[in-house]
């Protein structure tokens, strides 16, 4: 029973490895707060960072070329008006969907191996969030007027399309990074006042101080805390369900042979998650490699995620079957059309490499040996992006290449710049991380300290 509520308390796992191996406040305090403050940088971080700082110079670059010279820069051409761009802002978007559904839902169902993983899982989500949000930018050809999409007070009486996509894509993007932000800076506050009374450098000191708002750890400071964290999850929870399914609506608003589906929302938001879990796994097995987490980020931890990673597989194999079933059952020839063209058209490599990635590989998540491998998961996790990427591809690509009359089919060939842009939010991505990791604490120290207090209460 918690003290003084009499509110009962789930069990504390005991796989958990801080709790195994009897650590205490200040040992965990020590281990966390110092990779930040006294741990040097060594020559894999730098090596890393240097490269994906590269990387993300390159993206930048592009985009300033992509400014000057349109879109035609891209392979983009109609009937395939979309590309790479949409593709890689639907799977960016569902990358992020792990980090909300790991800090907000797992919170509210009260599951303690979120602990060790929710608080990079929320940063990956910022970033994600982040990295889709530019490619409908810079698809609009203008990026420059992208503010046209947004209602704000205009004396010319120029308002948003409210029927396009783009505005639903504004407000769900936006309403996403902004939860997800508070979400993640309101549980990031007791951490940061723990990294400003433990530096030692006095510019730390004021930047965490300031960043920490005055946090001195009051019980009345707690309690308001814990109520606006948890009125916060309760918000982000919809928005689980909310942003992929609006993305989702992108597509299944139109008439087009392989989008006009009522399957999508719940099928999006299933593939969602799951390369969301693929990318949590993706970064969490190199952080406890390089920094010797394993007793923070344990085997329970990646048996967790895989066993995720399987229901939401299956999910999105269900979803499969359901497309190729509908379009056959519905008897219209033009889904049955677009889908035998899926089966054996140009972009038929793509598809049944995308079923091999998504829907077999992830099958020997079946076995708990494999489960709690940290190395085949590590493995399998990109294998599982790669299947979701070459996804959205298939549905933006494919089906616009293979419309209602044959005189308007056509194909689309990425360019050289396609693939720097995708690759180049790549490496803009995995920089931000890693200088996250390096600034601030990448497991949440309050709530693993409250893990060992609850252990020592119930014994």
């Amino acid at each position: 029973m918690t003290a003084g509520t009499g509110e009962a308390r789930p069990p504390v796992s005991q796989d958990i490895g801080v709790l195994r191996a009897g650590w205490g406040y200040a040992s965990i305090s020590d281990k966390i707060a110092d990779l930040v403050l006294t741990r040097p940088l060594r020559w894999p971080w730098l090596l890393a960072f240097f490269g994906t700082l590269g990387g993300t110079a390159i993206f930048v670059g592009a985009m300033a070329w992509l400014f000057t010279q349109g879109v035609g820069i891209w392979g983009i051409r109609i009937p395939v008006a979309w590309g790479f761009a949409i593709a890689n802002c639907v799977w960016w978007i569902g990358i992020g969907h792990a980090g909300t559904f790991i800090s907000a839902v797992l919170l509210l169902l009260r599951q303690r191996w979120r602990t060790s993983i929710n608080r990079f899982a929320e940063a990956m989500t910022l970033f994600a969030a982040a990295m889709a949000g530019l490619f409908p930018i810079l698809h609009l050809g203008r990026p420059w007027f992208f503010y046209w999409i947004a209602p704000y007070p205009d004396r010319m009486d120029l308002w948003p399309q409210w029927r396009s996509p783009l505005v639903w894509d504004f407000f769900a993007i936006a309403t996403y990074l902004i939860v997800s932000f508070l979400f993640w800076y309101l549980g990031l506050l007791p951490d940061l006042a723990t990294l400003r009374d433990r530096a030692h450098s006095r510019g730390k000191q004021i930047a965490y101080g300031l960043l920490a708002l005055g946090w001195r750890g009051e019980a009345r400071q707690w309690a308001r805390h814990q109520s606006a964290y948890l009125l916060l999850a309760g918000l982000a929870t919809p928005l689980v369900v909310s942003v992929h399914s609006v993305v989702s609506l992108d597509f299944a608003i139109g008439n087009t042979p392989g989008y006009h589906s009522t399957i999508f929302p719940p099928y999006f938001v299933a593939g969602a998650l799951f390369s969301g879990f693929a990318m949590v796994l993706t970064l969490a097995i190199p952080l406890r490699r390089a920094f010797g987490l394993h007793d923070f980020i344990t085997a329970t931890h990646l048996d967790h995620a895989a066993r995720v990673l399987l229901a939401t597989g299956s999910l999105v194999a269900y979803g499969y079957a359901c497309e190729i079933f509908t379009a056959f059952y519905s008897g219209d020839a033009f889904e049955i059309a677009m889908t035998v063209d899926r089966f054996t058209g140009f972009y038929a490599p793509v598809y049944w490499f995308m079923l091999a990635c998504n829907v077999l590989a992830p099958q020997v998540l079946w076995l708990r040996r494999a489960r709690r491998n940290a190395l085949l998961l590590f493995g399998l996790s990109l294998v599982i992006n790669l299947g979701m990427w070459l996804e959205r591809v298939v549905i933006v690509v494919q089906s616009t290449s293979h419309d209602f009359l044959p005189s308007a089919w056509g194909r689309f060939v990425p360019t050289a710049w396609d693939w720097v842009f995708l690759l180049g939010s790549i490496s803009t991505f995995a920089w931000l991380f890693l200088v996250f990791i390096r600034l601030l604490p990448a497991i949440s120290i309050s709530e693993m300290r409250l893990l060992v207090r609850e252990s020592a209460e119930a014994r």
